[in-house]
C-alpha cells in the first residue's frame, strides 16, 4: 500500500522520481507528490489523481539531484492536496514520505498544536516532520532517533533536511524499505519495481533498522545508533518483466503466463525416482517432517483461500490434520502454539503486515514457520525458517492470479512431499506427480479456448450479485472466485459450500441471481448436479464449471469445461476460469482491472 521513492546522485532527480513512482502506481494510491532540494531549497509538488498529473505540474526547470516521492492511499484525512505527501515541516525544512500508520499521532497533533505549531494537514505522517525539525540533535539521524522514541505504530520513512542537502535519512518498522546501490548515485523505494531501470543491487533494511543514504554510499544503523551490517544482494526482475508486452492489461497479460509460471514452480522439484518433490529450500528433514502432527496454514484474501486448498490437500495426500486461518486475526486471539505444528505463512509480496505479524507472534513462542513467498529478499522471506519460492515473476495486477496458482502447486508439492514421508504409496506418488506434470499444458488449453468464458461474463456483468458454490476441494475455489468477481467487478459476490444453499441462501435464487457452481468429475458430482437441480427450480441461471465427463445435458445451464487431472489436483484448473469470469465482467462494466478502488497489492498496514 502506497508507495516510496527516493533519488540522491548526479542526475537531476525528478524524472527519476516520477519513473519511479510510475512503476509503483499498481501498488493503489490516490494522490502523488515529490520533494527536491536544490541549491535555493526545497521545492515541493503535490497533486490528487494520477501521477501523470503530477507530472505535468512540475517545474520544467527542477534541477536538484536530492529528492523523495510518494504515492498515497488516504487513512488519515481524505484524498485532497494538502494530505498527499511529502508533509513538511512548519519552516519547510524537514521533508517526509511514509507508508504505515502513526498510531499514537492524535496525542501527538494535539501535543504540537500545544507547542504552537501550526497544522496544515490531516495526516499521521505530518507529526514525524514537525517532530524532527523540533529535535536540537546536532545530526539528521540524531533527530530522526528522537522523532522515533516519541512514535509508535509501522513505518517506512524517508526524510530530507535542507540543513543536510547530502544525505536522505530512512527508517523502517512493519513496513519494506530498499537502497537502490548505483554508480555514485543511489535510490531508495518501498518496491524493487521502482528500482530496476536504475540497479540490480539492493539492500533490504530489515525492522527497526534505519539508514543514512549518500551519492557514494550508505550507512545502517539501529535504534541504539549502532552500527549493522547489510549486505547487498542481486535482483533478478528486469524492466521488460513490468512491461504490458501488448496485453491491455496486466492481469489479463499474468492469466496468460501461468502456464510458463506454473512450468517454473515445478522445475526441479520432481523427483522421478522416488516420485516426491524435491523441496531443500523447507530447512527440514524427513526426521523433522515427520515430527509435525499438525499443519497450520496463514494467509490473507486470496492467500488464506489457496490456504485451504492447501490444507485440503495436505489431508488428502499425507493425512495429517491441517486447517488455514486468516492470519489477520490469527495473534489476535492468543493463539497457542505448538511444537508438533508445522505453520506456513503464505504472501505473494512476502511484506503482507498481518502475516508477517503472525510469523513474528510464532517464532516468539518458539514455533516453527516456513514461507510460502514471491518475492525475494521481502519480509517474510527473511524472518521464516525456510520455505517454498513461488517463481512467478513479478505480478502487477492488484488482483492475484499466477501467484495464486503458484501457491496452490506449492502447496502440491509440498503435500506430496509430506505423503511420501507418512503413507502415500509410490504409485499414488507418481499419480500425483504425472498430474502435475501435465497442469501448465493443460492451464494453457483453458486460455486458448476463452472466448466462451468472455461470453459468460457478459451475463454475469449484468447481475447486482451473485453465488459462487463448491463441495469440499471445490469450496476453496468457490471463494476465490467470488473474490475476485468482488475486487474488480465491483458485483457482490458470496460463497457457499454446495451443502449449505439449503440452510439459507437458497431463499436468495431467483431469475437475476447467477450461480457459479464447482462441478467436477469426483465422488461427489451427483450431490453437485442435484444442488444444480435445486437451483434450476427456483429459475436461477446456473453457470457450471466442469469437467467433459459430467452429463448436463438435461440441465439448462451455461457451462465452462476445463480439462481433468486427479481429483485432488483438479481444483487448481478450476479456478482459471473463475479468474477470466472476473476479468471479463469488470472489463464489460469499463471497470480499472489493475487498480480497483480501495484496494491495494501489498497491504503494509494492518
Amino acid at each position: 500500500m502506497c508507495g516510496i521513492v527516493g533519488y540522491i546522485g548526479h542526475q537531476a532527480a525528478a524524472p527519476v522520481l516520477v519513473e519511479g513512482l510510475t512503476r509503483l502506481e499498481y501498488r493503489g494510491y490516490d494522490s502523488a507528490g515529490i520533494a527536491v532540494l536544490g541549491s535555493k531549497g526545497t521545492t515541493a509538488i503535490r497533486r490528487v489523481g494520477r501521477v501523470r498529473e503530477l507530472e505535468a505540474a512540475l517545474p520544467k526547470r527542477l534541477t536538484g539531484t536530492v529528492g523523495i516521492g510518494h504515492t498515497r492511499w488516504a487513512t488519515h484525512g481524505p484524498a485532497v492536496e494538502h494530505n498527499a505527501h511529502p508533509q513538511r515541516s512548519q519552516d519547510g525544512r524537514i521533508s517526509v514520505v511514509h507508508n504505515g500508520i502513526i498510531d499514537n499521532a492524535a496525542a501527538l497533533r494535539a501535543q504540537l498544536a500545544e507547542s504552537g505549531v501550526e497544522l496544515t494537514s490531516d495526516t499521521d505522517t505530518e507529526v514525524v516532520a514537525h517532530l524532527i525539525a523540533q529535535s536540537d540533535a546536532a545530526t539528521l539521524e540524531d533527530a530522526v532517533l528522537s522523532a522515533l522514541g516519541r512514535i509508535t505504530g509501522t513505518y517506512a520513512l524517508a526524510v530530507l533536511d535542507e540543513q543536510h542537502p547530502e544525505r536522505i535519512v530512512l527508517a523502517r518498522s512493519g513496513s519494506p524499505l530498499i537502497i537502490g546501490i548505483g554508480d555514485k548515485e543511489m535510490l531508495v523505494a518501498s518496491d524493487v519495481a521502482a528500482l530496476v531501470r536504475h540497479t540490480d543491487r539492493v539492500v533490504h533494511l530489515n525492522d527497526g533498522e534505519l539508514a543514512t543514504v549518500t551519492a557514494t554510499g550508505f550507512r545502517t544503523f539501529d535504534r541504539g545508533n549502532t552500527p549493522t551490517s547489510s549486505e547487498p544482494v542481486e535482483i533478478s526482475v528486469a524492466a521488460e518483466d513490468l512491461e504490458l508486452s501488448g496485453y491491455r492489461h496486466y492481469m489479463l497479460k499474468e492469466i496468460h503466463e501461468q502456464p510458463d509460471a506454473a512450468a517454473m514452480v515445478l522445475r526441479g522439484r520432481l523427483d522421478e525416482r522416488f516420485a516426491t518433490a524435491r523441496l531443500d529450500g523447507l530447512g527440514l528433514d524427513p526426521r523433522e517432517l515427520r515430527s509435525f502432527r499438525r499443519i497450520k496454514i496463514l494467509g490473507c484474501g486470496s492467500a488464506y483461500y489457496v490456504g485451504q486448498l492447501g490444507a485440503q490437500l495436505v489431508e488428502d495426500l499425507a493425512r495429517i490434520p491441517a486447517d488455514a486461518e486468516a492470519a489477520s486475526e490469527f495473534r489476535y486471539r492468543q493463539p497457542i502454539i505448538e511444537s508438533d505444528t508445522l505453520y506456513v505463512a503464505v504472501s505473494q509480496s512476502g511484506e503482507t503486515a498481518d502475516t508477517a505479524f503472525a510469523v513474528e507472534e510464532i517464532k516468539r513462542k518458539g514455533g516453527r514457520v516456513i514461507g510460502v513467498v514471491n518475492v525475494v529478499g521481502s519480509t517474510i522471506a527473511r524472518t521464516v525458517d525456510g520455505g517454498i519460492y513461488l517463481h512467478a515473476g513479478p505480478e502487477i495486477s492488484v488482483a492475484s492470479t499466477k501467484a495464486l496458482t503458484n501457491m496452490a502447486l506449492s502447496f502440491a508439492l509440498l503435500a506430496l512431499h509430506l505423503g511420501r514421508l507418512h503413507d502415500l504409496s509410490h504409485a499414488d506418488g507418481q499419480r500425483i506427480l504425472r498430474g502435475l506434470q501435465r497442469i501448465p499444458e493443460q492451464i494453457r488449453s483453458i486460455l486458448e479456448d476463452a472466448d466462451p468464458i468472455a461470453a459468460v461474463a457478459e451475463d454475469i456483468a449484468k447481475a447486482k450479485s451473485a453465488f459462487y458454490i463448491g463441495r469440499v476441494r471445490g469450496f476453496p475455489v468457490a471463494r476465490e472466485g467470488a473474490q475476485k468477481l468482488k475486487e474488480i467487478s465491483y458485483i457482490h459476490a458470496e460463497a457457499y459450500q454446495t451443502s449449505e444453499l439449503k440452510h439459507g441462501p437458497l431463499a436468495l435464487i431467483d431469475q437475476d441471481m447467477p450461480t457459479v457452481a464447482l462441478i467436477p468429475e469426483d465422488e461427489l458430482t451427483d450431490r453437485n448436479l442435484a444442488a444444480a437441480e435445486q437451483i434450476l427450480a427456483r429459475k436461477g441461471p446456473l453457470i457450471a464449471i466442469t469437467h467433459a465427463g459430467v452429463d448436463l445435458a438435461h440441465l439448462d445451464a451455461r457451462t465452462i469445461v476445463v480439462p481433468k487431472n486427479e481429483p485432488e489436483l483438479d481444483p487448481i484448473l478450476l479456478t482459471i476460469p473463475t479468474q477470466l469470469l472476473a476479468y471479463h465482467a469488470a472489463v464489460r462494466l469499463g471497470h480499472d482491472v489493475d487498480k480497483p478502488r480501495n484496494l491495494a497489492k501489498s497491504v503494509t498496514v494492518e
